[in-house]
């Protein structure tokens, strides 16, 4: 892998997202069929540059593996998506505006906007991590000529920086437990009865306010290393399920 150019793409890309998201809010309340036409046709164009971008990082990264092609993969399915969803509304825009057609293109714009309240939040999320990455990799191959790094160095760097997070979660979670015992106990009874009125994965904050016990997410990140409660990121923000309850 070439650094110097992948750093070049994701530069690229990050530019082509801000211009995305200045002009995509221009589209809420523009009532002109011609006028909005154009403005989703520019954010198509922008938004099918940005679709080349990520599928060439993403097999850019295929060969690397681990956390960093989970980020080239999550980069390419919400640019795909968005591709998709624009593309809805460019077929809906150059039909007859019958009524049909005009429920349909509501309809469509609803699931677009819905869409884009997590899709800006998880491109500069999946850009962030993987320009970082790539940034070390660009250390490490500092001396080098052409600035090729041997595959799988990254990936070590991630696990031993995964594991001094993973450290630091037990030490606040052991802290807790032995400081205040019955809070672990009040945090994981709060997550079964949220279970049980059908809610399946609960956000900290639900969690925190059923059971009382301030900062309820250090002990649910604590219950999850030690493999009492799963997680799992909905829309940028972890949720949690006990493992009681997984086959529910």
């Amino acid at each position: 892998m070439n650094v110097e150019e992948v750093k070049a793409q994701l530069s690229h890309l990050e530019s082509l997202h801000s211009t995305f998201e200045r002009q995509f809010p221009t589209i809420y309340e523009e009532r002109d069929g011609e006028a909005l036409l154009e403005k989703v046709k520019s954010l198509y164009n922008i938004s099918r540059e940005k679709l080349e971008i990520a599928s060439s990082l993403y097999r850019e990264m295929g060969s690397f593996g681990g956390h960093i092609e989970e980020q080239a993969k999550e980069l390419y399915r919400n640019e795909y998506q968005m591709k998709f969803r624009l593309e809805e509304i460019l077929s809906l825009l150059v039909k007859e505006h019958d009524y049909d057609t005009r429920i349909k293109l509501s309809t469509a714009l609803d699931r677009l906007v819905q869409f884009h309240r997590v899709y800006d939040y998880a491109v500069r999320k999946a850009l962030g991590e993987m320009l970082r990455e790539v940034e070390g990799l660009s250390l490490l191959a500092g001396g080098e000529k052409e600035k090729k790094v041997p595959v799988g160095i990254m990936e070590e760097l991630r696990k031993v920086k995964k594991l001094e997070a993973e450290l630091g979660i037990l030490k606040v979670f052991l802290l807790r437990l032995y400081t205040h015992p019955g809070d672990v106990h009040k945090v994981e009874e709060a997550l079964r009865d949220w279970h049980s009125r059908g809610l399946l994965w609960v956000e900290a904050r639900n969690v925190e306010k059923l059971s009382g016990v301030e900062d309820a997410e250090d002990i649910l990140e604590g219950l999850t290393l030690i493999g009492v409660v799963e997680k799992k990121m909905r829309g940028g923000e972890g949720v949690y399920r006990h493992r009681s309850f997984s086959s529910s």
